[in-house]
């Protein structure tokens, strides 16, 4: 049997602080219901601390998810940090996480593809355990997205909440593991949604920091149609290809960005609302934290062998899904 990568646990964090929406209507034109309504959030987890940024959380993440597995630091061969909010232009977050968990002479480096981040990561994971080069690798989803966002703005400030998530792959020939993966993008969408300032061609200045351009920007209504189509898309086309029915599916684990998006979704896979793992209640759109912080909600209720389907959809536009045949009992 081929070898696989499979999932042999999960760490996650969120940050003490809670930004409630009763609290952000004080801030910004919006209240509870508005929120609840449209987006489906009641409260994200915010990174206050000042000094602290995307690593602490992964590191928190990490630890977490060593400790349940009963791995040590050394054992890690490569750590992949899925990120929009790096600590830094560079070094990659990845080698900061790295220093500051004690792995040493590992590969390690950031994935950036929007709120997709993760399963691009978790994907490129899986391949190294596939060819047989690592034998553990971490993939950590972390964003401190408090960092980007303009809580002056109605259409974003609700949305976005500050967290990390990380599993440990391992090799597995039992038929479990990272079955398949469909990942796509259309770079036509990035005009939909992205920051402006900051990177090479529109570099920080006094100029942009005053157009406040350095935060979230995002056309709703554009990104909203395209992720309620290209997730369910894909995901349905994954059932497809695996000859998955609404029956045999287990779980979906959506990315947590609007449960009307999560809705719609599922709607088009058939399956019922407690097939679908949702947590955007508590934390908000963690971008690349999202998925992960999902597994662990759900860790107690996974089971091995469980059929498990992974969408997102990002900024890019990004989008995709992983099936994955679960490969444990916590």
């Amino acid at each position: 049997m081929s070898k696989k990568a499979v999932i042999t646990g999960v760490g996650t964090y969120v940050p003490e602080y809670i930004l409630t929406n009763d609290e952000l209507s004080t801030m910004v034109d919006t209240s509870d219901e508005w929120i609840m309504t449209r987006i489906g959030i009641k409260e994200r987890h915010i990174l206050k601390e000042k000094g602290l940024g995307t690593s602490d959380m992964a590191v928190k993440a990490v630890n977490e998810l060593l400790k349940k597995t009963n791995t040590k630091p050394e054992e890690i061969e490569f750590l992949v940090c899925a990120t929009v909010t790096p600590d830094m232009q560079f070094p990659a977050t990845a080698n900061i996480i790295c220093d500051k968990v004690g792995i040493k002479e590992a590969l390690s480096y950031d994935v950036n593809a929007a709120c997709s981040s993760f399963i691009y990561a978790l994907d490129l994971g899986s391949k190294y355990i596939e060819s047989g080069k690592y034998k553990k690798i971490i993939v950590v989803g972390a964003d401190k997205m408090s960092a980007i966002v303009d809580y002056t703005d109605r259409s974003v400030a609700p949305i976005f909440g500050d967290g990390a998530g990380a599993v440990l792959l391992e090799a597995t020939e039992e038929g479990s593991g990272i079955i398949d993966s469909i990942l796509r993008t259309d770079g036509a969408g990035r005009h939909h949604l992205h920051q402006k300032a900051g990177g090479s061609v529109k570099p920080a200045s006094h100029e942009t920091i005053d157009a406040r351009e350095h935060f979230v920007y995002q056309e709703g209504q554009t990104v909203f149609k395209w992720a309620v189509s290209k997730m369910a898309d894909v995901s349905v086309e994954m059932m497809k290809k695996h000859k998955i029915t609404a029956e045999s599916l287990d779980w979906l684990v959506p990315h947590q960005a609007n449960n009307r998006i999560i809705e719609a979704t599922a709607k088009r896979m058939g399956i019922r609302k407690d097939q679908v793992m949702i947590n955007i209640q508590k934390y908000g759109n963690t971008t690349s934290a999202t998925i992960p912080l999902c597994l662990g909600d759900y860790e107690d209720k996974l089971k091995k062998g469980d059929n498990v389907i992974l969408a997102a959809f990002g900024g890019g536009f990004t989008w995709g899904s992983i099936y994955i045949k679960w490969g444990y009992n916590k």
